[in-house]
């Protein structure tokens, strides 16, 4: 747009080399006649130079006339008003000054209405400079259709206001749009920090939440720094529960790596105990209670594990090195009651006096040879008492009543050494192998009273 200052300054610089020639005006302004010459342009401006603008001209005879006396009269649809007076000079000389001045007034609305349809300008400084040129038209001082330059004023108001309507619609809405990413923000922030245990997504996402936030403009400031302190709240608030949930998670941690060290310490005062029940018996509790004390960070949890384990390893080590060696020997001791079974189903039963000394050698000799597998002791129980009762059969009718007496003594005897064997188990913790015992004992022991019935009988 023109600058209004401007083309007032050129005007004033024409006017006063010619105020010399114009008497004092009757009507209440002055008006210099014209220098004579070209006229000067004004300096150059930002945008189009009113000379390079086509503005509508006007005839300035149409629009006003000057009297006898000198004064200049405007005519307009308001009636006629005095612009100033005129007292040296052809007439038309003012009627071609004012009509400039006119043609200036419209060249500048002009660039006012380019300037706006092209967009090149704030319609708010056109709207306000066009206001303010519409305030001067009643006091003016020009020739030409002023009416005209009202309405196109009266128009050029209307488009900027509405250019400026839908601007500020524009901004509204981009506003709202621009607010309602940053509720949407703040709310996801604040659900996140009320709700979410997730700590590492949780945590990653607010900060990609704090960098959306930062590319988000236009929100009036009140606006704007009520939802940041929703959104900076809702951070607080997260990083308090974040805080919160670790610092309890390293109380907890620390409580159970102290409990998995008692562990561990009780681990390693079993680990030398050659009481191999009972203490295999400690060991599974231990681990019973490792397993419910919970986990420490994982390469804590790893090194008291391998601590605990190393324990256990030692016991468990100990302990099947000497059971391999006693099963060793249970094995061969096994294998030493299949040897005098083997002898004991061939001896010769027809000789009873030699069958019952050889069948109590054998027997001996079983006794002394000890304990086998708990799996193959009863089957090797049975094999001998079976080829006892061959024996015994055998020398039924034989027998005499001293005989059968001395048989029957034998069989408790028998029943007693099982009886003491079954009570040193049991005092042992062997409970399994005293079950076994007891039961050896009871069936000799029943083998006894049938024989002690027998001698009743014969008597």
């Amino acid at each position: 747009m023109i600058d209004r200052a401007e083309v007032q300054r050129v005007d004033d610089e024409r006017m006063t080399a010619d105020e010399q020639k114009i008497d004092d005006p009757a009507p209440p302004v002055s008006v210099p006649v014209p220098r004579p010459g070209p006229r000067p342009g004004p300096r150059p401006t930002a945008g189009p130079s009113p000379h390079q603008v086509t503005a509508p001209r006007s005839d300035p005879h149409r629009f006003g006339r000057v009297d006898a006396a000198g004064t200049v009269w405007l005519i307009s649809a308001a009636g006629e008003r005095i612009i100033g007076s005129w007292q040296a000079g052809d007439p038309d000389a003012a009627f071609a000054h004012f009509g400039r001045r006119f043609d200036d007034l419209s060249t500048e609305i002009t660039l006012m209405e380019e300037r706006l349809t092209a967009g090149t300008t704030d319609a708010r400084k056109i709207k306000a400079n066009a206001s303010a040129l519409a305030e001067t038209l009643p006091t003016v001082c020009v020739l030409g259709d002023i009416d005209a330059l009202a309405g196109r004023l009266t128009g050029l108001l209307e488009q900027a206001g509405a250019m400026i309507a839908a601007d500020r619609s524009r901004r509204d809405e981009h506003r709202a749009a621009q607010t309602a990413q940053k509720e949407a923000l703040a709310a996801e922030a604040e659900d996140l920090a009320a709700n979410s245990t997730h700590w590492k997504v949780a945590g990653d996402r607010m900060r990609v939440i704090l960098d959306e936030w930062k590319n988000i403009t236009g929100l009036d400031r009140k606006t704007d720094e009520a939802l940041w302190k929703r959104y900076s709240a809702a951070r607080d608030t997260f990083n308090r529960r974040r805080g919160s949930h670790f610092s309890e998670l390293d109380r907890e941690r620390s409580g159970i790596r102290q409990a998995k060290e008692r562990l561990c310490e009780r681990a390693e005062e079993l680990s030398d105990s050659t009481d191999w029940t009972d203490t295999s018996a400690e060991f599974r509790k231990l681990l019973t209670e490792w397993k419910a004390v919970g986990r420490a960070s994982k390469e804590l949890d790893d090194a008291l594990w391998h601590r605990f384990k190393a324990a256990q390893d030692v016991f468990f080590k100990a302990r099947n090195a000497v059971t391999a060696e006693k099963d060793t020997e249970l094995n061969a001791n096994a294998g030493a009651k299949e040897a005098l079974l083997a002898q004991a189903e061939k001896i010769d039963t027809s000789n009873h006096d030699a069958a019952k000394a050889a069948l109590r050698s054998i027997a001996d000799k079983w006794e002394a040879i000890g304990k086998v597998p708990r799996e193959q002791s009863a089957e090797l129980e049975r094999r001998l008492r079976a080829i006892e009762k061959k024996v015994r059969d055998a020398a039924e009718t034989e027998r005499s009543d001293p005989e059968a007496q001395a048989r029957a003594e034998q069989f408790r005897t028998r029943a007693e050494q099982f009886e003491r064997q079954a009570a040193k188990a049991e005092a042992a913790g062997r409970t399994k192998e005293a079950e076994e015992a007891k039961a050896n004992a009871e069936q000799w022991r029943q083998w006894a009273d049938t024989a002690a019935k027998a001698l009743t009988r014969r008597s």
